[in-house]
Order: structure tokens, then sequence, then C-alpha cells
């Protein structure tokens, strides 16, 4: 099993106070090399990375924050609702690169934040990869009320996590659903999703994120974000794209999607589902370096 020191890599841990709440950000490389941020998807943290970033090498510096309610950062009081982190990517990056755009590498909710910042703030973002991002499936305001009603039940109820055995149960459950994910790694990165507690073992993530969204995803207003988008763009995406529970949904209207983007490069990962940082770091890492150099 993998330890921190024997990655080619180790990171480091910061702390600060992002739109009001403790964030904590991993950080890899030297502080004058040229800044990635990397921006988890939901359910992961920052240490997701870990492997891309043992296979991008030296020359880059990256800053990758546990979003909210994730990892090792503040959890909410209530709710999760998506343009809380829009808000908290903007300070972030205030706080990372006050006085020049940044290089934004997204995963799926990651990649869908940092997609709509790029159009909502251009003059913020240099380059942008997102990585099996795409939004989500598209919504009818019919579907409103049901959608509330589940929130309200579940704002009563709760969404308890089921209990954990133990490592070894996390990392097989991540080997399953994502079968190139190597056992070693996959045991590491269950260390790194996970708490050890007095009651057991637990997620490191709030699990109100497993309460549905009352807020309808809405494709018209994404695309409308997507098309004022300035930066150069690369779409990256696994090879296995019917892996996903809501991969079809997207698929199905990749193309109005990619109408969205005036500068795009799109690259598809064979051997890799969703999770192409842990299936294939090495062929992702290629894909990145010739789109960022």
């Amino acid at each position: 099993m993998p330890n921190d020191s024997a990655f080619r890599s180790p990171s480091r841990s910061e702390f600060s106070i992002v739109n009001g709440r403790r964030y904590h950000l991993r950080r890899w490389g030297d502080a004058d090399a040229p800044l990635l941020v990397m921006l988890h998807g939901w359910m992961d943290c920052s240490a997701t990375f870990q492997f891309l970033v043992d296979a991008l090498g030296d020359g880059w510096q990256v800053a990758a924050p546990d979003w909210r309610g994730f990892g090792l950062s503040q959890w909410n009081d209530g709710s999760y609702y998506a343009p809380d982190y829009q808000v908290d990517l903007d300070d972030l990056l205030e706080q990372l690169s006050p006085d020049a755009p940044v290089t934004l590498v997204g995963h799926s909710m990651g990649a869908m934040i940092a997609g709509l910042y790029a159009g909502i703030r251009p003059d913020r973002v240099a380059k942008l990869a997102l990585v099996e991002g795409f939004g989500l499936t598209d919504t009818r305001p019919a579907e409103a009320p049901g959608r509330y009603a589940r929130w309200l039940r579940e704002s009563r109820q709760g969404t308890p996590y089921s209990p954990l055995t133990g490592l070894d149960e996390v990392a097989a459950k991540l080997v399953e659903r994502n079968p190139g994910f190597p056992h070693d790694r996959a045991r590491w990165m269950a260390e790194q999703l996970t708490e050890a507690r007095p009651d057991g073992l637990i997620y490191r993530a709030d699990p109100r994120h497993k309460m549905v969204n009352p807020v309808l995803y809405r494709l018209e207003e994404a695309k409308a974000c997507w098309r004022r988008i300035a930066c150069p763009v690369q779409w990256v995406i696994g090879g296995r794209m019917w892996d996903h529970p809501m991969a079809k949904g997207v698929f199905d209207t990749l193309d109005e999607r990619r109408a969205c983007f005036a500068n795009l490069r799109e690259v598809t990962v064979d051997g890799a589902g969703h999770m192409i940082q842990w299936e294939q770091p090495e062929r992702l890492a290629e894909v990145l370096t010739a789109f960022l150099r």
C-alpha cells in the first residue's frame, strides 16, 4: 500500500478561510512554477489528483481544494447549492492568483463548476480542462414539485451513510466501480476518503450531499455560460462512457453542448471510465501536458 512518502510528488496541506469557511487546500510542486488549480468531483476530495500529479512530473505547482463539505473542509449547517461553489472558487482564485488568470482542471462536479465559472468570469481563466464534466441531464419544470417534496422529506429524515466495516471494504467498492484502479492505490484512496472515529469508519463528506438538490439543472443556463468562455478548452472523456448512471442523458446531447465552445479540443481516453485520474493517470497527464504547453 503506498504512503505519501512513496509518491513522486508528495502533497502538503494548508488551511485558509474561503468565502467565510475553513477550507483545506492540498499543494504540490514548486511555488515558482506555473500554477494549475485542480477541482475534484462529488463525493471525492483533493487527494484524487495524487496519481495525476505524479504522472505530470516536475514543472508545475498544483493547488487542489477540498470543496466545502468534503475532505477536510468545513461542512455547511444546512443544504448545499451549486452557486455557492462559484463564490468559493472566485474567492480561492483571488487568494491564489489575484493578478493573473489561472488554468483550471476540473473533474466531474469540479469540471461543471469550472465550466460555468469560465463563462461567468472569462477574464479569470487562461485555459480550461474539463474531465468527465460536461453538465447534467436537462430537467423540465414539471419535475419541480416532486423534487421539492423529496428534498423536504430528506431534510426531515436525513440521509445517513451505511456502516463501513473497514478500509478493505471501501477499497473493494472503488475497484468494483473502477476496474482499472490498482488495488494498492485504491486502498490509499480509501484512507483519504474516510475517517476513523470511536463509533466506526465514516466517509469524510457531509451526508447532506446525498440529499436531492431541490434546484433543477437547466441546460440552457449552462450553455449560455459556456458560450461566453474566451479561453481554449480541453474535453477529456472516458472510453467506457456508459458506465456512469447519469451518462446517457448527457451523451445523447453532446453535440449541442460541444457547439457552445468556441475553442474546443476533445480526447477520449480508452481503458477508463468516469474516474480517469485513477484508472489512466499517465494517459490523462499526456493529454493535459499537450494542451497546457
